[in-house]
């Protein structure tokens, strides 16, 4: 690995580990719930994310230049939500405009299963090419379409191998029943997917459970930005990622946070 690349990695994760936190759900849902206002989300949760998911264009309007905040750019779209499929995604952003807002990775969806399958893994085999180029590693989503709901471990061990076959050198996938089928068969580091909201302990509990299991950190946006307690929430997630805390340990610390807020 090359010195850029290996630097840009580093920005990343603190101790191999990471939380990052993605905002750029507009680029398919429009201005979705509690992300209206960009700005107003991140504010109070940039000092607890190790980076920023997001697309240029929220990036360049929303998000102070001044920060040091590594970013994950959003480089690929296209439909809408309310669109025929949202699995007919193409790559939206130049190599060149990645270099100039500095970067530390690029991102992408592939739709493994769907008709789009093919076109999504060239999107990413493409993007991986530009990205070796100049040091800048690629972060895989491995997304599911609207035909496509299955998520266990056989399906999702399948789409993260894929995606660490063509290059990808971080891999985002959803947490799943046997998650440690997905870890063990994808040779580079994957991070959870949040997905829609679930109960506060919930949350706890299946990141727990993934990063016993060996993913290095998570991607979570809806259950954090559009909690009641968003703060608190990020904290405990914090908790088990960087610090080891069991689910109780989490949770206690959670209701305490919260209780500080009222």
């Amino acid at each position: 690995m090359d010195w850029g690349m290996a630097n840009r990695m580093a920005q990343l994760f603190k101790n191999g580990r990471c939380m990052f936190m993605p905002i750029d759900h507009g680029y398919f849902q429009g201005p979705t719930r509690k992300l209206e206002c960009p700005a107003e989300t991140v504010a109070p949760l940039m000092d607890y994310a190790e980076a920023l998911f997001v697309t240029r264009g929220v990036l360049r309007s929303c998000i102070d230049p001044m920060t040091s905040k590594p970013v994950v750019l959003r480089v690929s779209g296209g439909p809408s939500v309310i669109g025929p499929d949202l699995a007919d995604e193409g790559l939206t952003t130049a190599i060149e405009d990645v270099i100039r807002i500095n970067a530390s990775a690029m991102g992408l969806s592939i739709f493994v299963g769907t008709q789009y399958e093919k076109q999504s893994i060239l999107n990413l085999a493409k993007l991986v090419n530009e990205g070796e180029k100049y040091g800048i590693p690629v972060m895989a989503v491995t997304a599911v379409g609207k035909e496509l709901e299955k998520r266990d471990a056989r399906y999702l061990a399948l789409c993260c191998r894929i995606a660490a076959e063509m290059g990808a050198r971080v891999v985002k996938t959803y947490w799943c029943e046997n998650f440690e089928k997905v870890i063990q068969g994808c040779p580079v580091p994957v991070i959870m997917a949040g997905g829609p909201k679930v109960a506060d302990r919930g949350v706890l509990e299946f990141v727990h459970d993934g990063m016993s299991k060996g993913a290095v950190g998570v991607n979570l946006g809806r259950n954090i930005w559009q909690h009641d307690y968003p703060v608190p929430m990020m904290r405990s997630l914090r908790a088990i990622i960087h610090e080891n805390a069991s689910v109780d340990e989490a949770w206690e610390m959670f209701n305490n946070l919260k209780n500080e807020c009222v």
